[in-house]
C-alpha cells in the first residue's frame, strides 16, 4: 500500500512527543528510580527442561526465562563514519520549528559531532534465532554501519554480515560465524492479551543483558512511522540501547522486538513499542531468500471511521478503514474502489482499523488475487482484485469572490483552471475563510473541499444545496497539500 503520512496540517496531533529508535551511542544519563509491576500469576521456564512451571500468584518471577533465553541475547556494537556535524537524529525535509519535527524523530539520544571526519559508535541488541548464527535487530540499530560487532553473553566478540534490511518495517538479519548458539522460541503474538505481564532482555544504555518486565499495554498500535507494522504497545522500561533486543510473554516466547520509545526527553516514560514476531519471521524469510523484501499495494490512502464519521456514512458502528483517497491507474482504481468507501474486511479478514489493512496488504505476495468486503452508500459488497507491487520509495491560493455558507461556518469559491491544475483537482472550492463547526472540525483556510458525504462539489451552490438536506453530522473530503482526508463535521 503506497499510503502517505500526513504532515502537520492533515490533523492536529493529539500529542506532540518524540517516537524514538532505542539504539544508544556515547554517554550515560542520570538514573531514576523505577518501581516493578506485580502480576497477579506468572510462570517462567524452566532452564533444565523445556517444560513451564507455575509460580506462586503475586510474584513476578521471570528467573527462569532470563536464566534460560538470556544466553540467546547479543550486544551490537557499530562503527561509522559521520559525514556531517551538528546534531546526529534529526529529520531532514522537516522544519525544525516544526512541532512535528520532534514527533517524527527517530534514532535515540541525540549527540552532538564534532567537526571532521568522525568516527561514530552506536549499540543495540539483537538475539540468535538459528544455532548457526543468525540474528534478528533493528535496521536502525545498523543504519549506516562500516563494522558490526556482536558480543555473546559467553564474552565472545565476534564480527557480523548484515545480510539484509527493510527500513519499512525496521527489521535487520545478521550473520556470525559460530556454531552450536544458544537460540529463543517465537510464540504467537496474536493470541497475547492486552494485560499479560512481559519480559524485554537487551542493553539499555551499554548495560548488556539487562532484564525488565511489565505488561501489554495495548495491540495493533499504528505510528505514524510505521505504516506496515501493527505495534505491541508495552510499559516494560525500555531504553536507548535495547533496540533489536527480544520481547518475551510469560511462557519464554519471543513476541515481538523492542524497537521504539514514546519519550518527551529520549528515555524510558512508560511507552515502549515492539515489532511482533510474526511479522519480523515473514521479513527475515524475504531478506534471506532474495535480499529484499517484496510487498503487495493496493493504491489508496485511508484512515480511522470515528463515531461522527460512521453516522455520517451510516454505518451502526465506527469500523473499517475509510478510503479518503485512490491513486490514479492503481490496483484499486481498477478494481473500482472509489473514494468513500469503508474497507471492512480484506483477504477474508475483518478490518476493525484502518491500522490493520495495511500489514494484511504488505504480506501479500504481487499479483496475487483477492477480495475485499466494503460498505459503499450503506450497501455491502465484496469486490476482486490483483494486488500490486509497492515501489521503493500544492495548495491554491486565496482570492476573492468568496460566498459565506452559513450553517457550516465555510466561505469557499470555486477555483480557477491553473488553481485546479496545481492542485491536481478536476473541481473543488476553495476555503478562504473558516468559522463555526467547520472551524471547531479543523477545516482551515486554503484547504479545497472536493466533497460532501461523498458526492462531489463544484460550485457554492451545490455545496449550500447539499448542506440544506444534510442531518446533523456530515463528512467533507478535504484536500491539504498532498493528502486527502474526510473531516466530520458536527451541524448540531
Amino acid at each position: 500500500m503506497n499510503s502517505k503520512t500526513l504532515t502537520r496540517s492533515a490533523i492536529a496531533a493529539a500529542v506532540l512527543a518524540a517516537f524514538v529508535g532505542t539504539a544508544t551511542h556515547f554517554g550515560l544519563p542520570s538514573f531514576s528510580r523505577a518501581e516493578a509491576a506485580i502480576a497477579e500469576k506468572v510462570v517462567a521456564a524452566s532452564p533444565s527442561a523445556g517444560t513451564v512451571q507455575a509460580v506462586p500468584a503475586g510474584v513476578m518471577d521471570f528467573s527462569g526465562i532470563v536464566e534460560r533465553y538470556g544466553p540467546a541475547v547479543v550486544n551490537i556494537s557499530v562503527t561509522g563514519k559521520m559525514q556531517q556535524t551538528a546534531v546526529s537524529g534529526g529529520q531532514s525535509g522537516i522544519d525544525p520549528d516544526d512541532p512535528m519535527f520532534d514527533f517524527f524523530r527517530r534514532f535515540g539520544p541525540q549527540l552532538r559531532i564534532p567537526q571532521g571526519n568522525q568516527i561514530q559508535h552506536g549499540q543495540g541488541s539483537g538475539f540468535i534465532v538459528s544455532s548457526d548464527g543468525v540474528i534478528l535487530t533493528n535496521a536502525h540499530v545498523v543504519d549506516g554501519a562500516q563494522e558490526v560487532m556482536v558480543k555473546l553473553t559467553d564474552r565472545r566478540e565476534l564480527k557480523a554480515k548484515v545480510l539484509g534490511t527493510d527500513r519499512q518495517t525496521d527489521i535487520a538479519v545478521l550473520k556470525i560465524d559460530a556454531k552450536d548458539l544458544p537460540i529463543v522460541k517465537f510464540g504467537d503474538p496474536g493470541a497475547t492479551r492486552v494485560g499479560e505481564p512481559v519480559l524485554a532482555i537487551g542493553s539499555p544504555f551499554g548495560f548488556e543483558n539487562t532484564a525488565t518486565s511489565g505488561i501489554v499495554s495495548a495491540k495493533s498500535r499504528s505510528l505514524p512511522d510505521g505504516t506496515y507494522v501493527p505495534f505491541i504497545q508495552t510499559d516494560a522500561a525500555v531504553n536507548p540501547g535495547n533496540s533489536g533486543g527480544p520481547l518475551f510473554n510469560i511462557r519464554g516466547e519471543v513476541i515481538g522486538i523492542n524497537s521504539q520509545i514514546f519519550s518527551h526527553t529520549g528515555g524510558y516514560q512508560g511507552l515502549s513499542f515492539a515489532i511482533p514476531i510474526d511479522v519480523a519471521s515473514k521479513i527475515q524469510a524475504q531478506l534471506m531468500q532474495h535480499g529484499k523484501v517484496t510487498r503487495g499495494r493496493l493504491g489508496v490512502t485511508i484512515q480511522d471511521v470515528n463515531q461522527a464519521l460512521a453516522d455520517s456514512f451510516g454505518l451502526k458502528t465506527p469500523h473499517g478503514a475509510l478510503v479518503s483517497a485512490v491513486e490514479r491507474d492503481s490496483p484499486a482504481e481498477k478494481a473500482g474502489i472509489e473514494t468513500g468507501d469503508v474497507i471492512v474486511g480484506f483477504n477474508d479478514k475483518p478490518i476493525s482499523r484502518s491500522a490493520d489493512l495495511p500489514a494484511l496488504v504488505a504480506e501479500l505476495k504481487p499479483g496475487t488475487s483477492t477480495k475485499l468486503e466494503i460498505i459503499r452508500k450503506g450497501s455491502t459488497k465484496t469486490v476482486s482484485m490483483v494486488v500490486g507491487e509497492m515501489k521503493a520509495d500544492q495548495l491554491a491560493h486565496n482570492g476573492e469572490g468568496a460566498t459565506q455558507q452559513g450553517r457550516l461556518g465555510l466561505a469557499v469559491r470555486p477555483l480557477n483552471p491553473d488553481e485546479r491544475r496545481e492542485a491536481g483537482v478536476s473541481g473543488g472550492l476553495l476555503v478562504e475563510d473558516v468559522t463555526g463547526p467547520a472551524a471547531l472540525a479543523g477545516i482551515q483556510t486554503g484547504d479545497v473541499v472536493l466533497s460532501l458525504n461523498g458526492m462531489s462539489v463544484s460550485s457554492v451552490e451545490q455545496l449550500r444545496a447539499l448542506v440544506g438536506k444534510a442531518g446533523k453530522h456530515v463528512a467533507l473530503l478535504v484536500k491539504r497539500d498532498d493528502a486527502k482526508i474526510f473531516i466530520p463535521v458536527d451541524l448540531g
